[in-house]
Formats: structure tokens, sequence, C-alpha cells
């Protein structure tokens, strides 16, 4: 599996993007999809799930109802829009394969994307 993550740039508070990763590979029906983020000087954090074969979905309580993370079947990717951004959530994003044994925790995800950054002026 091989992920390529997309669309990250410059923006300001309160204004929207749209992040994508290409997926290229098997991802089994019970594997997960997710978003992390890190932002300077911090840790990676988880940001959003989605498991592969249905629509169930699952974000940090840091961005329910601003951020909606979902799979374009057509595509073959995994898009995260971000909406309502704010300055906290400036962060090189990264995509991830997660094995759906703990959707939260950084070890059940692998391979990972590159990481595409995300910076939000105040």
């Amino acid at each position: 599996v091989q992920l390529q993550a997309s669309g990250g740039g410059l923006v300001q508070t309160g204004d929207s993007l749209r992040l994508s990763c290409a997926v290229t590979g098997r991802i089994f029906s019970s594997h997960v999809m997710g978003w992390f983020r890190q932002a300077p000087g911090k840790e990676r954090e988880f940001v959003a799930a989605h498991r592969w074969s249905d629509p169930r979905t699952y974000y940090a309580d840091s961005v329910k109802g601003r951020f909606t993370i979902s799979r374009d079947r057509a595509k073959d990717t995994l898009d995260l829009q971000m909406n309502s951004v704010k300055p906290e959530d400036t962060a090189v994003y990264y995509c991830a394969r997660g094995y759906g044994r703990s959707l939260y925790q950084i070890r059940d995800y692998d391979p990972w994307g590159q990481g595409t950054l995300v910076t939000v002026s105040s």
C-alpha cells in the first residue's frame, strides 16, 4: 500500500481546505484509513478515521463538527474536508492505513503518507 497526501497550503482563520490521500494497493475490508497531524514541537495526534468498507467515521473532539472524512471510491482517495479552520489546526497532516484494532493509536497505523502542511493564519 502506498499513500500520497496532498492539498495543504496557507489559509486564513475561518477558511476551508480539502486534503486528499491517494491510495494505491489493496485495503482490506477490516482496515481503516485515518488522518493524523503533527504541529511544530508536538506529538502526532489522531484527527479522523474512516472504516474502509462501511460509512463509520471517527473524529477527535478538537475537529468534530468542523472536519469531515470521506472516501471517494471512484478516485480511490481518502479526503478530509476542513471547515472553519483555526490557527491551532496548523500542522503537517498525514494519512495512514490502520488495522482497525485501535483506531486512535498511532501504533495501529502503517504505512504512512509523506504529509502535507496546513498553515492557518490568524
